[in-house]
């Protein structure tokens, strides 16, 4: 869905709005009649529908079209305007399922702002629709790393309780897979889970996104708050929410009730909160940009989500698990992943994390010239680069150094990598770099990098 369908049996009408729309930056299509409305929306559905209640020439008018759009096509928003307008028009179109109704001759800036709002709410609840559907999926964790078997029982611990959740870390690191595993795994699992992407809504709309509104001519219009009642709403990226918003959301937190925009009564809501931010948020308190009752409101049980440079081990796990996945999704070649692939990815920057990796996978399999095993070189133009930040260049430090300084140099810094990328593990290093366990470790302490035990894994920091 990516265009509007204007539908008026005026055709300067239809071409007025069109050019306003196109000027906007939206892709527009046209009918004259009934007709060319129903073989347009068959053709394809459209984004979002304007269309003229009164169409001279046609087997149905507005109404007619407007019900058969709500049965056949119920996501697509639309919007009625006619020149003929009045109360009782108005109220039969949006007890009929129009979004809004427009009088002619409309103001532009009107006709924008209503147009704006609809495709917003209808993207909001496309994607909690479609998210909602898929929980028992995208609740799917993998990996075997220290750090993240450390994240999985901690969530595990607090998906038995009511409390709320902070998640901190990296941008595409999983923050709300996390949040998922809770709900799935929690009393609530069977409940709504709600995002509130608080980075993508505009401020102004924040408000009547999440508290709704009513009116006499639309009557009651949930919000997202009401929409997630005895289930979880999840602050996507809470740092971004409007400083105006925070302290409505707080009393919300504090009374479990709020009134929706343009009413009275007060709506009684059961929620279990959960949070995420990849922002050091004390940080914004002290620079006045979040409330620190807010914060201390959400941040009863903090968890840090490991990035994937932490649990490098998950790569090759999480690699096959997006292979299969696009298989099954896109019909893309169930390709292997051979070690030396895997031990590139591993060697690699993700500043991106998990949703880097996937980014690269995917396309990986598309542009694919066959279905054999992944290559090394065909990570190469993908985005991950090399994790190089910290590798040795011939400089004047380097070759001002004798060559056995220079090989130490060297050895200790492709030996501190295999550490970092298998998480500590030196069995499983030495078996790598072709060494045995005990002159691995002789090396390390004569390269002086020192380590300990953790768990049944050794790990190794540099010094």
């Amino acid at each position: 869905m990516s265009d509007i369908l204007i539908v008026d049996d005026e055709r300067d009408i239809r071409e007025l709005i069109a050019d306003i729309l196109k000027d906007e930056g939206f892709a527009t299509r046209t009918a004259a009649n009934s007709d060319e409305a129903v073989a347009a929306l068959n053709e394809a559905e459209p984004a979002l529908m304007i269309l003229d209640i009164w169409l001279k020439d046609s087997r149905m008018d507005g109404i007619d079209i407007l019900k058969q759009v709500k049965r056949n096509n119920p996501d697509v928003p639309v919007i009625i305007i006619s020149g003929h307008g009045n109360i009782e028009i108005a109220v039969a179109a949006i007890k009929q399922g129009a979004y809004d109704f427009i009088e002619k001759p409309f103001n532009i800036d009107q006709l924008m702002v209503v147009i704006n709002r609809a495709m917003e709410t209808s993207r909001l609840r496309r994607e909690n629709s479609s998210l909602k559907r898929g929980d028992a999926r995208l609740a799917e964790m993998l990996g075997g790393s220290v750090a993240f078997k450390r994240l999985r029982d901690n969530l595990d611990k607090v998906a038995k309780s009511n409390g709320r959740v902070m998640l901190s870390g990296e941008p595409g690191s999983g923050k709300e897979l996390a949040a998922r595993y809770i709900h799935a795994h929690s009393p609530r699992a069977n409940a709504p889970f709600v995002t509130v992407p608080c980075a993508t809504i505009e401020p102004e709309r924040m408000e009547e996104v999440l508290f709704g509104r009513e009116s006499p001519e639309r009557g009651i219009e949930p919000g997202l708050l009401e929409r997630a009642h005895g289930g979880v709403i999840y602050f996507d990226e809470v740092g971004d929410m409007p400083l105006g918003t925070q302290p409505k959301i707080l009393r919300v937190l504090t009374e479990q009730q709020f009134a929706r925009a343009g009413g009275t009564d007060r709506v009684r809501v059961d929620l279990r909160v959960i949070s995420s931010t990849n922002r050091d948020l004390p940080t914004e308190i002290a620079a006045g940009r979040f409330r620190q009752e807010l914060y201390d409101r959400l941040n009863v049980v903090p968890l840090a989500v490991p990035s994937l440079a932490d649990r490098r081990e998950d790569i090759s796990v999480l690699a096959r698990h997006f292979i299969e996945q696009f298989h099954q999704l896109q019909g893309l070649a169930l390709r292997d992943l051979p070690d030396e692939t895997v031990a590139a990815l591993q060697a690699m920057r993700w500043p991106g994390n998990i949703r880097q990796l996937r980014n690269v996978v995917e396309r990986v399999l598309i542009l694919a010239e066959d279905s054999g095993p992944i290559q090394p070189a065909e990570l190469e133009p993908q985005g991950a680069t090399p994790d190089n930040s910290d590798a040795l260049s011939l400089g004047p430090q380097i070759t001002a150094m004798a060559l056995r300084e220079a090989r130490e140099l060297f050895e200790r810094e492709y030996l501190v990598a295999q550490i970092n990328r298998f998480g500590g593990n030196i069995s499983r290093t030495a078996q790598f770099v072709g060494m045995e366990r005990s002159a691995l470790h002789r090396k390390l302490k004569s390269l002086g990098v020192v380590g300990g035990m953790r768990a049944d894994d050794e790990v190794l920091t540099g010094k």
